[in-house]
């Protein structure tokens, strides 16, 4: 797994834990990058209609990464 990878996950994990996303929407955006999309976690999340881009904001700002 490489840096990148863990990061989508924790990604993913967070808007798990503010209830922004269910696991199984993250296991979904994960396969999309598994399968060769080379979009952002973000970016995938939002073009499935999982999330709004407002939350990816808010969890990136509640955790100093962005």
């Amino acid at each position: 797994m490489s840096s990148q990878d863990a990061l989508e996950e924790k990604i993913g994990e967070g808007l798990v834990r503010i209830g922004a996303m269910t696991e199984e929407q993250v296991y979904k955006v994960l396969k999309f990058q598994k399968d060769g999309d080379s979009r952002l976690f973000g970016e995938i999340a939002v073009d499935l209609g999982f999330v709004d881009i407002q939350a990816i904001i808010d969890y990136l700002k509640m955790t100093n990464k962005g």
